[in-house]
């Protein structure tokens, strides 16, 4: 099982939704995706244990989650498996799912208990057949590659006004934008959306380059945690970020001082702690999803060191994840970007020439942040690794990040 979240996003490219995209297995050793094990979807929605372990909360702005469900997995108990608010989930069906009565009483059934429904993949042809489904269905995807999507939103704003469309599978901004003119799709999702990689130069405020000065501290092999924490000391956002912190490490410490927090973290952990935070106060006037993404490679990047080879090198890895976004983050090229701060060659080699013994981690995560299956597969087979611990990786790296947003 392989699972990631694929953004939504608006007529202004800001994300306003979640697609949870799936893949059940290594496509080359099982084309056909067929499995026997718990991971099969039977039983249970895959994407919900994702969106549980995730948080719903952790998506700002009341953000909706769109979640696959099978034509057997719909007749599971959703209802007691989602363990966040319905409301933001909605269940995505295909044409999979008949336009017969029992499939029809169930989606009524999940409509009264509070999730929307969405469908995709219908051909034109289809529309009239589906009708009973249509009727139900909150969201319909629009496979702008696939069908006359044009004559499709024709279709549906005359026959399903309530219904509201996601233009998918956009390739170019050219195509975005000629969708966006048209008018009438709520959502859009494609592979053109892209997190830009360079930005021109600018100034950077005072408190950044506070914090910029903690970070090239913090990653020499020795800093000291008293300078460590008079810096923070200057910033009052960190400073009371490190006492939520520590009060969470040890719940019965009587905090006296900056550096009596410091000092219960102690180094190893104060450097984690540091690197993770200021990433996230200098990203604070950036979009969200930046600072998502950049927590979630850091993670993510630790977690599957070793089906690289490189188990000794986790926390090199998880400064590679967090800092893979640091031009965006500072609005400069990648390799201007990088010299604010002090990090080994290997990260560098992989930020910057996307080179060195690090890159094909980084690759890894990316084409799987972009449900490139074609290529996770690819490797996963070069490597021997086995599809469903990416999975568990990757569900430990959405706790992870619940914990380290909300602290629970």
């Amino acid at each position: 099982m392989l699972l990631t979240l694929i953004p939504l996003f608006d007529e202004n490219i800001a994300v306003s939704a979640y697609s949870v995209f799936t893949q059940k297995d290594n496509m080359f050793l099982n084309p056909l995706g067929q499995v026997t094990s718990i991971y099969d979807g039977a039983t249970y929605v895959q994407g919900i244990e994702a969106v549980n372990t995730m948080g719903i909360e952790t998506l700002s702005g009341n953000k909706m989650v769109f979640v696959p469900v099978t034509n057997v997995s719909v007749f599971s108990n959703i209802e007691e498996q989602c363990k966040v608010p319905h409301v933001r989930v909605a269940l995505l069906i295909d044409r999979t799912v008949p336009p017969v009565d029992s499939y029809v009483n169930r989606l009524k059934e999940l409509k009264a208990a509070g999730f929307k429904i969405a469908i995709r993949k219908i051909a034109v042809s289809e529309f009239q057949v589906y009708a009973p489904i249509l009727e139900l269905v909150d969201f319909v995807f629009l496979n702008n590659k696939k069908i006359a999507i044009d004559k499709a939103k024709v279709f549906f704003s005359k026959l399903y006004p309530s219904a509201k469309l996601i233009a998918g599978n956009i390739d170019t901004m050219e195509t975005f934008e000629g969708l966006k003119a048209t008018g009438g799709y709520h959502f859009f999702e494609g592979e053109f959306y892209r997190l830009p990689v360079t930005k021109g130069s600018k100034e950077i405020a005072p408190s950044k380059i506070t914090q910029l000065e903690l970070l090239r501290m913090v990653n020499n092999p020795d800093f000291e945690l008293n300078e460590a924490a008079d810096i923070i000391g200057r910033d009052t956002a960190l400073t009371i970020s490190l006492l939520q912190m520590v009060n969470r490490v040890v719940k019965t410490a009587e905090i006296t001082t900056i550096r009596h927090a410091a000092a219960m973290l102690g180094q190893r952990e104060l450097k984690k702690w540091i690197n993770t935070a200021v990433v996230n106060e200098i990203s604070s006037d950036q979009p969200n999803e930046i600072t998502r993404l950049t927590l979630l490679r850091a993670r993510f990047a630790e977690d599957i060191a070793g089906f690289f080879d490189l188990k000794m090198q986790s926390e090199e890895l998880f400064l590679m994840g967090l800092f893979s976004m640091l031009d965006v983050i500072l609005d400069k090229p990648m390799n201007e970007a990088i010299e604010m701060i002090q990090v080994s060659k290997d990260i560098k080699a992989a930020l910057v020439a996307k080179d060195g013994k690090f890159a094909p981690v980084l690759d890894f995560i990316l084409a799987y942040e972009q449900a490139d299956w074609s290529e996770v597969s690819r490797v996963m087979l070069l490597k021997n690794i086995d599809a469903n611990k990416i999975y568990e990786a990757y569900l430990d790296t959405l706790g992870w990040y619940r914990k380290t947003i909300i602290g629970s």
